[in-house]
């Protein structure tokens, strides 16, 4: 039996990256963690074919023009996409394959994965994910207004994804996930 493609998105800031690690913690649930390609540099303790596969531009340019990306978009001058192959390997070893991405690669694989379960991570208010942002200290002021700016106009998105779960508390959030994804069996 082939696994569950689940889209976990929301805007950036919101807390994806550590809802999905709690969501991890429970090994019941079967997830494995698609990981990205980026161009962008790594951040402090993120390691290659770990938190994403880092790769040049020619590289992703290539990845593109071969389709060897389910999804990619480009976003404060990095590019980011979906590895296709390495989300198929998974899927076909029965693993429940999580995509943490961003609303508008999210958008390119439902169009092309209807059945992919959805679910839109939002922040309890929009004060409280301009603070999580400035909280990471790792960008400088127009990138935390790119990404705050960008934020709004993904909060628009919501209603395309089947579930719409607020992040107040990393353990409420991964606890409504996790409810999800076993009502969905």
């Amino acid at each position: 039996m082939s696994g569950k493609l689940i889209i976990l998105s929301g805007p950036s800031g919101v807390g994806k990256g550590t809802v999905r690690a709690k969501l991890f913690e429970n090994k019941s649930l079967n997830l494995g963690y698609s990981i990205s390609m980026t161009t962008r540099q790594p951040r402090p303790n993120e390691k290659d074919g770990v938190d994403y596969f880092f790769v040049s531009n020619d590289e992703f340019d290539k990845k593109i023009a071969q389709d060897e990306l389910l999804e990619w978009a480009e976003f404060v001058g990095n590019k980011y996409g979906t590895p296709k192959a390495y989300v198929d390997s998974l899927l076909e070893k029965g693993i429940n394959v999580l995509l943490e991405i961003e609303v508008q690669g999210a958008l390119q694989v439902m169009a092309k994965c209807p059945e992919a379960l959805t679910i839109f991570l939002v922040p309890p208010s929009l004060e409280e994910l301009e603070r999580r942002i400035r909280g990471r200290r790792t960008e400088k002021e127009e990138v935390v207004q790119a990404r705050l700016s960008k934020a709004a106009k993904e909060m628009a998105t919501k209603d395309e994804y089947k579930f719409v779960v607020v992040n107040n508390t990393v353990e409420q959030a991964a606890q409504e996930i996790e409810d999800i994804l076993k009502a969905q069996g």
